[in-house]
């Protein structure tokens, strides 16, 4: 299955939600501005949140009124590209490049994925060619020590751990160190969701940084949060406070294919404007694939590659 067929697959709840909504209204009639009213109540329905619906339907009532949307195929291929635009800012891979081991340090509150989703990174970089290292910064839960080691095992990688409770920073200063000693590729740090103590999460992250950048200057070179998809515009609160405090250079959103929400990754990139890295749409390994906006958006709307035609 290719990347925009997975894409596809991982949007059925969401792409539903709002073709429901055009069956509903549309499908059949002449378009009036009934149809934007309910297209915009499709869009919030899928959790794209006021702003960008507006932003979204505004786009398409100026095209319908110079003659450019006249159908409701030519409705939603004008939905689809609208949304494309409204992501593509936030359409940048994953780029290694550039550093030599490349730090990957993760953030994201328990229940994310997060773990899961190293391992796939892991893997994803392993198809490239290049050597990994995992970090077991998440001190403060044995059971995820354990479980990143055993991802490790499995894609033969190996994991740098202390004991439970240990410092989390100085697990990630002895990663740090043994991947440059080992000439490793890439450095994928995992960190905890929250704390057990009464040290702040946010400054026990800072403090990550502040040691992984002493012992390796530029590292971390990526700061990825994990975002879980069914928690919706929840998740925006969530990712402005992790930015606001660490400052996030790229999103991974987890767990699309379970959710009819997806379109909270519009007001995720009208607003918070990170990159979004790349997006999970299933539970297998090479369920983890690079955002596309494209892809994303025809997707989401219910619109063929294929028959894709951009409006003037």
């Amino acid at each position: 299955m290719g990347f925009f067929e997975k894409i596809r697959s991982g949007l059925t709840k969401t792409r539903a939600q709002i073709q429901t909504q055009f069956q509903w209204m549309v499908k059949g009639k002449s378009l009036d501005e009934s149809a934007f009213d309910e297209t915009e109540e499709a869009l919030i329905l899928a959790d794209a949140g006021v702003e960008a619906a507006e932003a979204l339907v505004g786009a398409l009532k100026r095209r319908w009124k110079t003659g450019r949307i006249q159908t409701e195929d030519d409705l939603k291929r004008a939905l689809a590209e609208e949304i494309e635009e409204l992501l593509l800012p936030v359409e940048k891979p994953l780029d290694t490049r550039g550093a030599s081991p490349f730090v990957v340090l993760t953030l994201g509150v328990n229940g994310v994925g997060k773990t899961t989703t190293i391992a796939k990174l892991a893997g994803i970089f392993l198809g490239e060619g290049k050597r990994v290292l995992l970090g077991a910064c998440d001190t403060f839960r044995a059971a995820a020590i354990e479980q990143l080691e055993v991802w490790g095992g499995r894609l033969g990688v190996e994991t740098i751990k202390h004991k439970s409770d240990a410092d989390p920073a100085a697990v990630a200063y002895d990663a740090t160190k043994a991947a440059r000693a080992r000439g490793v590729d890439v450095l994928i740090l995992d960190t905890a969701g929250r704390l057990h103590t009464k040290v702040n999460l946010m400054e026990e992250m800072r403090k990550i940084k502040r040691v992984v950048g002493r012992e390796l200057p530029g590292a971390p070179h990526e700061t990825l949060l994990v975002v879980d998809a069914t928690n919706g515009q929840n998740t925006i609160a969530q990712a402005e406070k992790f930015n606001r405090d660490i400052s996030v250079s790229g999103i991974v959103i987890t767990k699309l294919d379970g959710t009819a929400k997806g379109g909270f990754l519009l007001p995720i990139a009208q607003k918070l404007k990170i990159p979004i890295r790349y997006i999970g749409v299933g539970e297998k390994m090479d369920d983890l694939v690079p955002f596309s906006a494209r892809e994303f958006a025809e997707g989401m709307v219910g619109v063929e590659p294929n028959k894709q035609a951009h409006l003037p």
